[in-house]
């Protein structure tokens, strides 16, 4: 599920700056790969975490069991050493009484006097050795306890990082459905100020967060001319009220021709040089006696290399012979985001 979350929200963002500069846009995609590749790693680490403490707290029991083992088989040899000593006691004390007996009798006294100076020697070694194990397994122990302690404070920083991820996250989603709130309320502002113009040659859509107005050519121009027709300039000029009052918005102009090449006279050699005077023609009419801010504004030609129709028929040519004025909200709070 949250894969699915991370998924939606990159898309959106995708999706909502897809017209940004694109170096921008690669960064984004960049920063994606990279956030999915990082949460994949980190999920998998996670997992083989928690495979490694399992088996470590299964070996931690193991390893009790075996220490209260021995800790018994200590006790015991320490009590069969204690058995033996008061045996070696009392045997000496039966050597001394029997020292005028007869050498038979002395030498069998020896010879277990002797066994029994072996079996406590060997059952000291068999202690010494219990304790030698007794100390590697409780250094052993405190060893993974480390170890333990260590790999669960690295899976506290990762579980750390990746809430500060999801935070960021959320704040991103937040800020592009603001976004698309401001475009949706721009979309409502221009339609109803350019009412009378739409059907008659003006469209206003709504794409990727936003607002495309579409002028025709028959609304703007007369054919092959960058002047501005009356009926144009009027509707240029209802859309610049509602741009002068909505400061936030970005607004680009786009000049577009159909394929057939442009034989005018004069300054302007092609349909490149067209496109781009008639995006400047539109430009000079909204900042006529307005207040709107010049650094807002882009002017662009795109000839013939960006139709709507790629048909070579009157229609489709006409449909092609268009202004686009593109309204975007500012997008300065979601860039901050991406940079922290």
């Amino acid at each position: 599920m949250k894969h699915a979350i991370r998924f939606i929200a990159i898309s959106l963002l995708i999706t909502s700056v897809s017209c940004v500069a694109p170096k921008k846009f690669q960064d984004l995609q960049a920063q994606k790969a990279i956030c999915d590749d990082k949460n994949a790693q980190l999920e998998s680490e996670n997992e083989g975490l928690k495979g490694k403490i399992s088996q470590m707290q299964e070996s931690d029991l193991k390893l009790n069991e075996t220490i209260f083992a021995l800790q018994d088989t200590i006790e015991l040899l320490r009590h069969e050493q204690s058995l033996l000593n008061n045996r070696y006691a009392d045997l000496l004390k039966t050597q001394e009484a029997l020292q005028t007996g007869s050498r038979k009798e002395i030498r069998k006294l020896l010879e277990q006097l002797q066994q029994n100076q072996e079996a406590l020697q060997q059952k000291e070694t068999q202690l010494s050795e219990a304790e030698r194990a007794l100390n590697e397994r409780t250094l052993a122990v405190q060893e993974l306890e480390a170890e333990i302690n260590e790999r669960g404070l690295a899976i506290q920083r990762l579980g750390e990082d990746l809430s500060e991820r999801n935070q960021k996250l959320v704040a991103l989603q937040q800020a592009l459905h603001q976004k698309d709130s401001v475009a949706k309320a721009l979309r409502k502002k221009v339609a109803d100020a350019l009412l009378g113009f739409e059907g008659k040659g003006l469209t206003v859509t709504m794409r990727d967060g936003k607002v495309y107005v579409s002028l025709d050519e028959k609304l703007m121009f007369a054919s092959g001319s960058s002047a501005v027709d009356a009926r144009g300039a009027e509707a240029i000029s209802s859309l610049a009220k509602v741009l002068e009052q909505n400061p936030d918005i970005n607004v680009t102009i786009e000049g577009h021709t159909d394929d057939v090449p442009y034989k005018g006279s004069g300054q302007l050699q092609d349909n490149w040089d067209l496109s781009v005077k008639r995006a400047t023609s539109v430009v000079r009419i909204m900042l006529r006696n307005t207040g709107i801010e010049q650094s807002r504004i882009t002017a662009a030609g795109r000839a013939e290399f960006v139709p709507l129709q790629s048909g070579k028929t009157p229609e489709a040519r006409q449909a092609n012979r268009r202004i686009e004025v593109i309204l975007a909200p500012k997008l300065d709070e979601v860039f901050k985001l991406l940079e922290n």
